[in-house]
């Protein structure tokens, strides 16, 4: 998707374009695309050709957070790559998502807040060379869609989504971060909670479907998190009700900060649970049909992208990090 000169070799030296099949995609599904490489005015070896997927981390330091760069996978397209003079030389590759990976995109639009990326790195004389980033519409598995679906029939607004390194407590995981996505409740909740946030950790049989709820205190209640999680297969959430059960696991929080669910022949508890980070865990949702999680993206990515265009949120969103975290 961007072009750009091999500095390595000096004027006259090849360039490179990494294309992508597809920009579009769902964890657990493989991508493929190519390494194009043209030539430039004389015979070249690129010893090494390597891809990785990359995402924006929030990673904790103390009271405060801070922006990080998480490469989650990387793999070998070649190596010992000859690059004849004035030739193009194409390199395929294919790169199976992780199923933790980030939702970037609901609805055909970008998730604003969460990017996710091919970058693509080239080892010449032993030394790497770091090349841009080409965006990958990361879309929910239809299983998450469900449950995604069930907050806008309920009424929810969406608010924000980041990617925290972590882990949360009781539940596995294969990647050392999770996202959360942040929605306001429904007015019917007002003045009882002020904010709930989803996180989904699937793998390829079954979906943990994690909420934690923002309680106000009042008069005869106290304040505080509370906690829910589901524990389904694929197939199961998608018979599953989620709007009548996001709907009820809330009002009891709302109400008391507790509650239990049966999901799958497994009894969950809403409680305080807290992953090895400090974050707070996170468990269940639900829905009744309203503007629908793609309408609620859709306005959110106006007012935080307006114009932009993909390549570029992707390189402003990476621009600065002075933080890695690698896997």
């Amino acid at each position: 998707m961007f072009k750009r000169m091999l500095s390595a070799f000096g004027v006259g030296g090849p360039s490179v374009d990494t294309v992508l099949d597809s920009p579009h995609a769902v964890p657990g599904e493989v991508i493929t695309g190519q390494v194009r490489i043209q030539g430039g005015s004389s015979d070249a070896q690129i010893e090494e050709i390597l891809l990785s997927l990359v995402t924006r981390v929030e990673v904790e330091h103390g009271d405060h957070e801070r922006a990080g760069t998480a490469e989650f996978l990387r793999v070998s397209a070649g190596r010992k790559v000859k690059v004849t003079a004035g030739q193009l030389t194409t390199v395929p590759f294919q790169i199976a998502l992780p199923w933790e990976t980030p939702i970037s995109a609901v609805g055909g639009r970008e998730l604003p807040g969460v990017v996710v990326g091919v970058r693509t790195e080239l080892v010449i004389a032993g030394a790497p060379d770091k090349g841009d980033l080409d965006p990958v519409l990361v879309g929910p598995l239809e299983s998450q869609d469900r449950v995604l679906e069930a907050f806008g029939e309920l009424g929810f607004s969406f608010h924000s989504a980041d990617v925290e390194a972590g882990r949360l407590h009781g539940v596995r995981q294969e990647l050392g971060f999770f996202q959360e996505i942040e929605f306001f409740p429904p007015s019917r909740y007002a003045g009882r909670v002020s904010q709930v946030e989803l996180t989904f950790v699937a793998s390829p049989d079954d979906l943990v479907v994690v909420l934690e709820a923002d309680r106000r205190g009042g008069m005869f209640r106290s304040g505080g998190d509370s906690f829910g999680r589901f524990h389904v297969s694929h197939e199961e959430a998608l018979r599953t009700d989620w709007a009548a059960a996001i709907d009820g696991w809330l009002a009891k929080v709302a109400e008391s900060g507790g509650g239990h669910a049966m999901f799958g022949g497994h009894q969950e508890h809403y409680g305080h649970d807290y992953d090895h980070h400090g974050h707070h865990g996170h468990h269940g949702h639900h829905g009744r049909r309203g503007p629908g999680m793609g309408g609620m993206v859709a306005g959110a990515a106006a007012g935080v992208v307006g114009g932009m265009i993909l390549g570029e949120v992707m390189e402003d969103a990476f621009d600065g990090d002075d933080e890695g975290f690698e896997e």
